[in-house]
């Protein structure tokens, strides 16, 4: 029989449909990569074609190499066609009932290898560590900017996912305001917190390791699990087992542990489930610096993690109508079997 869950965090219902079962050899369609992605002849993320992106804000490079040429081993670019622009002022006004402000923030692409063919789950480790490290500073250096409040890193991977170029990178974007479904997510943390004077994801967590049937992975400082109420099939969380509100604040041992866990985890979707394309978005608090809607508990009530959304379904009228989510796979088996799978 089909089951209602619900986001035990911001109340969102979910339908795990038994009726429409889907397994891992269901979704064998959803191959994300085509051969002429791959190869295609011109990229403007490879060495060779600096000139194409607008200069460098930042890059690791190896053997004193100039600024804008190749000899890269990641590079942080702004968006040559950014969602928002970082020069200017706010301006907020009304108009009529209206509200209205210019399109100010940030919007940076990180390069995140000099290698064309190369996807974030064949890194090595160390190379994702360097990854990770390039979000820390680059999330770490918005923050100074007084005029953004909240800092969205995320990776759309295979054009079901929305990437336009192959070339393997993440961006960056900084908002002048906190986006809708971050504040659901703060604000049921918030409530959680002062019903139960504890966080809501550190409870999600021991409750989770005390069941471990929706556990995929768990390390030193991590764990990686199918969420109860999955809007997707094999949708990922990685959460910290130390409480922190801030991915930027992750030290450097965690930052290996962490290395460690995601590289584990995209090699089982990739080896899995036919390389989909998939959304990964860091979900972190947001800045804070006194303004109207921020409270004193975000340290103890909120918790960052990581969600990683392969792209096998669909929504469509009824998800859109409803903001249900209709998911033709159980959590606890979409578990086992990336649990299970060896890679």
């Amino acid at each position: 029989m089909p089951e209602l869950r619900k986001d035990p965090v911001i109340g969102r219902w979910v339908i795990i449909s038994t009726e429409r079962k889907l397994r891992p050899n269901d979704y064998a369609g959803a191959c994300s990569i085509s051969a002429e992605e791959e190869n295609s002849p011109f990229c403007p993320f490879c060495p060779g074609s600096e000139a194409k992106t607008p200069p460098e804000i930042y890059a690791i490079r190896e053997n004193s190499t100039q600024p804008n040429t190749p000899g890269w081993l990641i590079r942080v670019v702004p968006n040559k066609y950014p969602a928002l622009r970082i020069e200017g002022d706010l301006n907020k006004k009304g108009v009529g009932i209206f509200d209205r402000m210019n399109g100010i923030g940030a919007h940076e692409v990180i390069i995140e290898t000099p290698e064309h063919k190369q996807q974030m789950q064949d890194f090595q480790q160390n190379h994702l560590e360097r990854v990770l490290y390039t979000y820390q500073l680059r999330s770490l250096d918005l923050k100074n900017d007084k005029r953004f409040k909240y800092s969205m890193i995320f990776k759309n991977y295979g054009r079901e996912a929305g990437a336009s170029l192959y070339h393997s990178h993440t961006q960056l974007i900084a908002t002048p305001v906190t986006p809708k479904r971050v504040k659901e997510e703060l604000k049921g943390a918030q409530w959680y917190y002062d019903y139960k004077e504890r966080c809501i994801f550190c409870d999600i967590i021991e409750d989770e390791i005390s069941k471990a049937d929706r556990v995929v992975a768990v390390n030193n400082d991590f764990i990686a699990l199918v969420p109860y109420a999955s809007r997707f099939p094999f949708e990922l969380w990685l959460l910290p087992l130390r409480h922190s509100p801030d991915f930027d604040s992750i030290s450097d041992s965690e930052r290996q542990t962490l290395a460690q866990i995601l590289g584990l985890i995209l090699k089982k979707l990739i080896k899995g489930l036919c390389n989909p394309s998939y959304n990964f978005i860091i979900h972190t608090a947001p800045n804070r610096f006194p303004h109207p809607g921020y409270w004193q508990t975000i340290d103890k009530d909120y918790h960052w993690h990581i969600e990683i959304m392969p792209r096998l379904t669909r929504p469509g009228g009824f998800e859109w109508g409803t903001g249900f989510y209709i998911n033709p796979t159980p959590p606890e088996e979409a578990a086992q079997f990336l649990r299970e799978l060896p890679v």
